[in-house]
């Protein structure tokens, strides 16, 4: 028995509806669920930049000069966070070892290209767990006394060490300050006593205080005490004279001929950042480090800006470890 038309015609008219409403619910469930990590967003959070060392050094000083800018261009906060330990390599066993693809590591010579060296046995590899994204800054170093020292440039310092015993604050055992001491030492026959230290603020706090005599420390975060006659500048680590120390003659005008010395500083991430995080990364940083508001705040201090590709910073990081090694083994360094 044929059913009518009209009866078979709103049965297609059911069907076709009831097709079009199971159409829109499973769009909307495919709207409402989460797309996958690779296609969201970045940054979709909160970013950290981890110092590895104590607050008030060079990288802690550029790490607070930068975040702002940073959190302005990414559209989100960015967070300095200090995770002092074993000459950096605590903050950045904690970066290398990192997957939430919001952390970042800013952090000097020390921990990247020295500590391979000085530590036999490294939680991490700098060369293979971590890429860099670009170098920010370099300082060279300053040698400055307590005032009372009475030793007004190198060749009276050397032959007052050996004359009373002169304390050497070391901002941490194997850190750049600390083997460009070696390196003085080596040169000149001076005889210094190292007293380690966990970070630069305080080992130039001591030296303030008298606790400690002598060292050799970043200019951005030594000058400003120099300026207030609160430590004694006898040289500068550089080629030539800095400007804004045009009176103080380097340490190669002194008697150690060629001797450059200084921190430089960086940012890198884990080696699994996905190259569009990178890309990212080091156009915002680039733009920030050589705009003029943070330009001339570091110049002013003395720390000259500095930017690389990825692929150059590498070759940089590559130079200096093999530099640095050489000047350990001569040192016959080993952690403290």
């Amino acid at each position: 028995m044929r059913r009518p038309a009209t009866h078979c015609r709103r049965r297609q008219a059911l069907v076709s509806t009831l097709t079009a409403s199971l159409t829109v619910g499973l769009c909307l469930l495919a709207g409402l669920a989460p797309a996958p990590a690779h296609a969201q967003a970045w940054p979709s959070k909160p970013l950290r930049i981890i110092v590895p060392y104590a607050p008030g050094g060079t990288s802690d000083i550029i790490a607070r000069a930068i975040s702002q800018p940073l959190s302005e261009a990414l559209k989100q906060p960015v967070i300095v966070e200090n995770k002092a330990g074993a000459n950096g390599n605590t903050g950045s066993d904690m970066v290398a070892k990192s997957t939430d693809g919001h952390t970042l590591l800013l952090c000097d010579t020390g921990a990247l290209a020295i500590s391979p060296s000085v530590y036999t046995r490294l939680p991490f590899d700098p060369s293979k767990d971590l890429t860099g994204v670009t170098m920010l800054a370099y300082s060279p170093h300053l040698l400055v006394v307590h005032p009372s020292v009475p030793a007004n440039n190198l060749k009276e310092l050397v032959a007052l060490s050996h004359q009373q015993k002169l304390n050497f604050a070391v901002t941490a055992m194997g850190s750049a300050p600390h083997l460009a001491g070696v390196a003085v030492e080596k040169a000149t026959a001076a005889q210094w006593v190292y007293v380690p230290y966990k970070g630069g603020a305080q080992a130039v706090a001591d030296t303030m205080a008298g606790q400690t005599q002598v060292l050799m420390n970043g200019m951005l975060a030594t000058l400003p005490f120099v300026q207030q006659g609160r430590l004694k500048v006898l040289g500068v680590s550089k080629a030539t004279r800095m400007p804004l120390l045009a009176q103080v003659p380097t340490l190669a005008e002194q008697g150690i001929a060629g001797f450059e010395s200084g921190s430089w500083q960086g940012v890198l991430v884990p080696a699994n950042t996905p190259p569009a995080v990178l890309a990212r990364l080091h156009a915002e940083l680039t733009r920030i480090i050589r705009s003029p508001e943070v330009r001339e705040r570091l110049v002013s201090q003395g720390t000259e800006v500095h930017t690389m590709s990825p692929a150059e910073f590498k070759a940089f990081f590559n130079r200096e470890r093999a530099q640095w090694a050489t000047v350990v083994k001569q040192g016959h360094i080993t952690p403290d």
